[in-house]
This record gives structure tokens, sequence and C-alpha cells, in this order.
């Protein structure tokens, strides 16, 4: 590819207009772009590197990031997050990233895109989380580098809303007989004692499985009563019936959920 060759990036539910150009990535930008961009320079200078670095916006005014090498795992690869050790992996990232973002402060004028309000997002638990830490998002290259992309969602949440989210693509809680696993509950201890999770945390993560992925269904189906783009597309290609038939299955396993996760 010519240095300044653009090369349309597919994959992922929202990837029109994202194209490489070299060694970066260029996206339409946004008024949460400069926000996000203190973020991700944040993170890099903290010392987190499994995220794109900024270099700002270009001459058609798309924002530059550093390309990240590699292949998507969801749904090609996914077989390759089945090993425990794999899965604890992720877990790792994510508490990683969750250190690292603690101590950052926004701008002052600070803009996010804001899909879905996130629970905890204005107690002593915030964050600026991810909101989309999930498997069409783990970039991993053959060096066996891992790192997450699309950070322009980002905005304020929780750990525990990062990690609800998380826990269900990754693990995966799925109703889907081609996805459900039967050693869902072993799974979700594996995440859990990875990340570093605490009695506390595990008592308030168990109600909010079932929530952060009902919010999933409810956004979509808000998004299509509106006829909004790329979100109408998916409701009527049943994205939205498979969230609600997720948020189903875990809302009535949460007991077990709550017996492996609190299991001495």
């Amino acid at each position: 590819m010519q240095h300044n060759e653009e090369q349309p990036l597919s994959g992922g539910n929202v990837s029109a207009e994202v194209v490489r150009v070299g060694d970066t990535v260029r996206r339409p930008a946004g008024p949460w772009t400069p926000a996000v961009h203190a973020l991700l320079t944040h993170l890099h200078e903290s010392g987190f590197r499994a995220a794109p670095r900024p270099l700002g916006i270009d001459d058609q005014g798309r924002e530059v990031l550093t390309f990240v090498p590699g292949n998507v795992v969801w749904p090609a690869r996914f077989a390759s997050m089945r090993p425990a050790r794999r899965l604890a992996r992720v877990a790792r990232l994510i508490r990683d990233f969750h250190d690292a973002v603690q101590d950052f402060t926004p701008p002052s004028d600070a803009q996010w895109q804001v899909l879905i309000p996130a629970e905890g997002a204005t107690d002593e638990a915030g964050i600026i989380a991810h909101q989309d830490l999930a498997p069409w998002n783990l970039v991993v290259s053959e060096q066996d580098d891992w790192a997450f992309i699309d950070w322009d969602t980002a905005a304020p949440g929780s750990r525990l809303w990062d990690v609800a989210y998380a826990m269900h693509g990754f693990i995966p809680l799925s109703a889907h007989p081609d996805w459900q696993c039967a050693d869902a509950g072993a799974r979700l201890r594996v995440f859990a004692d990875a990340y570093g999770l605490d009695e506390a945390e595990r008592r308030q993560l168990v109600p909010l499985l079932g929530r952060r992925t009902r919010s999933m269904h409810d956004f979509l189906r808000g998004q299509a009563a509106r006829g909004n783009q790329p979100w109408t597309t998916l409701w009527a290609g049943g994205h939205g019936d498979a969230w609600r038939g997720d948020a189903a299955y875990i809302e009535q396993r949460e007991e077990h959920w709550e017996r492996v996760l609190l299991a001495g």
C-alpha cells in the first residue's frame, strides 16, 4: 500500500468512512474528539499502550490515530478467547486501563458521545469508561500484542459498567445456542478473579450484568423508533432481539452468578 493511499477498513457496526493511510487510521471527527484524544494521550503517558495513540486532525477534518496491527477477535477468531488464561488476560488488560484512567482529569470543555447514560457515572466510582469493551473491539497481532480500539464513545461511566459489558461479550453470557457456554459461571469467576473484584463489587455486579445488557436492547429500540442509523439497520437485523434474549438469560441465572462469584 502506498504511504498516502486510503484503504477502507471494514468490520464492526459503525465503520463507514474509516480508512487506513500508511501507519495511521483516519476517522470522522466529532465534538467529542478533543476529549477522546486527551484521554488516549493520558493513557499512553500513564504507560497503558493497549490503545491507539492520537495524532491530531488531518486536512480533511478527520481524526488521525496510530494504526493498530492485527485482527479483530470477533467473530472468526473468538475461539482464541476460550482458554481461561486468555479470558484472564482480557480482564487484567481492562483492569490496567481502569487503573490508568482513574486519575485522568478531562478538559474543562470536554464533550463526550454519550450513547447510553451509565450507572455510577457521577459517584465516587466514576471514571471515563470505554463503554464498548467487547471482542469486536479487541485487536490481536501476530506477535500476540493486544489492544482495544474504537474509543469514540468513551464517556463517563464506572468500572463495573465497563466490566459487566465486557463479561457479556468475552465469557460470553449469551442465550444464542451457537455462543452459549456450559461453563459460563466458571468463566465469570475467572474474569472477576483476574480483574480483582472484591466481595462488595461482586454483589453489585450481579444485578448490573442483566441491566447493562438490557440497556443495549433499549438503546437500539429507541434509536430505531427515531430512524437513526446505523442503529435502525441493526434493529431490523435482529440485534435488539439478541440483546433482549441475552438479558433474559442473564437475569434468570442471577442466583447462580452470585453463588459462583462469592464461593470461598
